[in-house]
């Protein structure tokens, strides 16, 4: 095989997807619990996008960045405030690159702090405030002058912050994803402000995957009380093509210049027409996605099983954390027609599809009830 693995992928070809579910070749149908890993806001193939996506692609594919897409503009209207400015770019990674640069260039050699089990992408730049030692450490050295601390910890925030007055900006990730589903407790917020007040750091707040109504705010910050300098986007920006942006808030919008940075395919005219259909459609949609949620959460801490220490999440962001791993539990769900997706060994991540309906709910947990 010529193509390089590095991901343990599923052991059939996927014939078509269409909503909450996905089906293989061979007629089998399985149950999508993590929609392309927070990609998929509206579910597979849903028709209006997949038709403004094509309408778009009989006109035009790409343009390169010397022409403004018609697009633009509306999708930066949709996911920033006014006086805001968004800058696309083609990933959640690259949004993180993105922000780092603007954070280098404010704050020269000043240090940035980040979390531990904190997850920005897989680049140079975004491993150096990486909060997952695993895929770090093997390709330092890394960007200088970064420095970890502790998530939800108090005592390793205010130690940090102490010993390292060179601290100028803060990369924070308040509902960790890869990190477990783990939301950032009220005390740990406002310590990180009072630090953010006291010390004038910038803040650059992660909302790859939390982000964009997962947790049925336009961003998950709104819930913990925090007021960001620079935020990331991406996963369900592009309506399931790539896309990513960096919204900038106050002094940051004046600090990159022409020639700071670019993208020869970013922001890509068949992206953005997708994210003009699904942030529009998503806009209206908060206060189903906070019932669904709350209605989902529920039923998932009706489950009864001795192997469950802890279920938690906002919105439609969602994890179950064992007790302990249990092996082959993608197989054993796999059988029963379910996809799950497992972080850190022993937390069940869901991310489906913001549409969901009560009844996939319910036809869910039914199958979770078998699996665990």
């Amino acid at each position: 095989m010529r193509y390089l693995e590095l991901y343990n992928s599923y052991d059939f070809t996927i014939e078509k997807a269409e909503g909450v579910y996905i089906y293989d070749q061979e007629g089998n149908k399985y149950f999508d619990t993590f929609a392309g890993i927070g990609v998929m806001a509206l579910g597979h193939s849903h028709p209006e996008v997949v038709d403004a996506i094509s309408d778009k692609l009989h006109k035009y594919a790409h343009t390169s960045n010397y022409f403004l897409d018609q697009d633009t503009e509306r999708v930066a209207e949709l996911i920033t405030d006014p006086g805001d400015k968004a800058f696309f770019v083609n990933s959640g990674t690259e949004a993180t690159e993105l922000a780092l640069k603007i954070i280098k260039k404010k704050i020269g050699e000043g240090k940035i702090l980040f979390f531990s089990n904190s997850f920005h992408g897989r680049s140079l730049g975004a491993l150096s405030v990486n909060g997952f030692s695993g895929i770090r450490d093997q390709f330092k050295p890394l960007l200088p002058d970064t420095i970890e601390a502790e998530f939800n910890d108090l005592e390793s925030l205010k130690e940090t912050a102490a010993q390292n007055p060179e601290i100028k900006a803060v990369f924070f990730e308040p509902l960790q994803g890869s990190g477990g589903v783990q939301p950032a407790s009220a005390e740990f917020v406002a310590e990180l402000n009072k630090q953010i007040e006291q010390n004038d750091w910038i803040l650059a707040v992660d909302e790859v995957q939390a982000g964009l109504y997962r947790t049925a705010e336009r961003y998950s910050y709104k819930h913990f009380d925090l007021k960001p300098d620079l935020i990331t986007a991406a996963k369900a920006l592009g309506g399931g093509l790539p896309l990513g942006a960096v919204v900038m808030k106050g002094e940051m919008t004046e600090v990159l210049e022409p020639g700071d940075h670019g993208s020869t395919f970013a922001p890509n005219p068949l992206a953005l027409r997708g994210a003009k259909v699904v942030l529009e459609k998503l806009e209206t949609m908060e206060a189903s996605i906070a019932e669904r949620g709350e209605y989902f959460l529920n039923k998932l801490k009706e489950l009864e099983s001795d192997k469950i220490k802890e279920v938690r999440g906002i919105g439609l962001m969602l994890g179950i954390e064992l007790k302990e791993e249990i092996p082959d539990l993608r197989d054993q769900a796999q059988a029963e027609g379910v996809l799950l997706n497992i972080v850190k060994g022993k937390v069940i991540r869901f991310l489906p599809a913001l549409n969901i309906t009560k009844f996939e709910i319910d036809e869910l947990v039914e199958k979770l009830k078998k699996i665990i």
